[in-house]
C-alpha cells in the first residue's frame, strides 16, 4: 500500500517536471553524461540496501545531476534536471528518516545499563543478604532484601553508589 503511493507520488513529480519543459526530451548519446546518471541511479538504489546513512546517495545525487548538466548541450530541458535532482533529494532525505527510525538505541552504559541487568551471584560477604556479582566487566557489591544464594540469577533493581541493590531474577521487574 504504501509503496504504491511512494509510486504514485514519483510518477506525478516526474510529470510535473516534463510538463514544465519547453521541449521533447531527446537524450543524444553522450556516454559521460548517461554513464553519470546510470551510477546516481545505481548508487541510489544502493543507498536503499546498505546502512551508511546518507554517503553513498548524496554520491549518487551528485553524479545525477553532474551527469544532468553535460547533456544539458542536447535537448534535456533544465526543470526536468531540477525536477529529477529534488525528486532524487526527497527520496533519500525518506530514506534517511527511515533508516534513523528503525535504528536501535539501547543505553549499553551508566545507570541506564545498569538497571534491569541479570547476572548471577558470585559469592556472599558476610551474610545472606549481601552478595559479590560479575556485571559489565566489573565486580560489583549487591544487597538484596530476601537471602541470596551463589550462583542465583538476580535482576539489578537501583544502584546507590558502588552497591546495587537487587531481587530475585524470577521476581517481576519494578516490583509489580
Amino acid at each position: 500500500m504504501n509503496i504504491r503511493r511512494c509510486a504514485a507520488a514519483l510518477l506525478l513529480a516526474l510529470s510535473g517536471s516534463v510538463f514544465a519543459a519547453d521541449t521533447i526530451v531527446l537524450l543524444a548519446p553522450n556516454p559521460i553524461g548517461i554513464w553519470l546518471i546510470t551510477f546516481g541511479i545505481a548508487f541510489l538504489i544502493a543507498e536503499a540496501a546498505l546502512p551508511n546513512y546518507g554517503v553513498i546517495g548524496l554520491g549518487g545525487i551528485v553524479m545525477f545531476v553532474i551527469g544532468a548538466v553535460i547533456l544539458t548541450n542536447t535537448e534535456v530541458p533544465v526543470p526536468l534536471m531540477i525536477g529529477l535532482g529534488l525528486i532524487s533529494a526527497l527520496l533519500l532525505i525518506f530514506l534517511l528518516i527511515r533508516a534513523l527510525k528503525t535504528r536501535p538505541r539501547h543505553n549499553v552504559s551508566g545507570d541506564a545499563g545498569l538497571v534491569g541487568s541479570v547476572t548471577p551471584v558470585m559469592s556472599l560477604a558476610g551474610n545472606a543478604y549481601n552478595g559479590w556479582v560479575h556485571l559489565q566487566g566489573e565486580r560489583w557489591q549487591v544487597l538484596s532484601a530476601t537471602p541470596l544464594q551463589p550462583g542465583q540469577r538476580v535482576r539489578v533493581m537501583a544502584r546507590k553508589g558502588l552497591l546495587l541493590e537487587v531481587a530475585a531474577a524470577d521476581a517481576a521487574p519494578g516490583g509489580e
